[in-house]
């Protein structure tokens, strides 16, 4: 059965970097686009970042110049490394794949 598998978060005080990942296993990982979304507490879930089959990245606008997403497809891995991080950015992040569920999420807390 195939699944995402969401790390990496935690806390981190404003200003810092976490590098989150997302494995997979099973199908063509290749030949999918990939997202991060988050969650905020009493917030719906947005959309933070995509990355095409050919490696394109999108970005939210609140995230652009401080968050990049790329993958790693020899791993089946998706990556989202987090720059500057601000309190706003607190959230469950999600990894997502088209035609599977969502997986647990990882927890990213930007405190001081």
């Amino acid at each position: 059965q195939v699944h995402l598998v969401e790390s990496g978060g935690g806390l981190v005080q404003p200003g810092g970097s976490l590098k989150l990942s997302c494995a997979t296993s099973g199908s063509i990982f290749s030949a999918y686009d990939m997202f991060w979304f988050r969650q905020a507490p009493g917030k719906e879930r947005e959309l933070v970042a995509s990355i095409s089959r050919g490696g394109s990245p999108n970005y939210t606008d609140s995230v652009k110049g401080r968050f990049t997403i790329y993958r790693d497809n020899a791993k089946n891995t998706v990556y989202l490394q987090m720059n500057s991080l601000k309190p706003d950015d607190t959230a469950v992040y999600y990894c997502k794949r088209a035609g599977l569920p969502w997986g647990q999420g990882t927890q990213v807390t930007v405190s001081s």
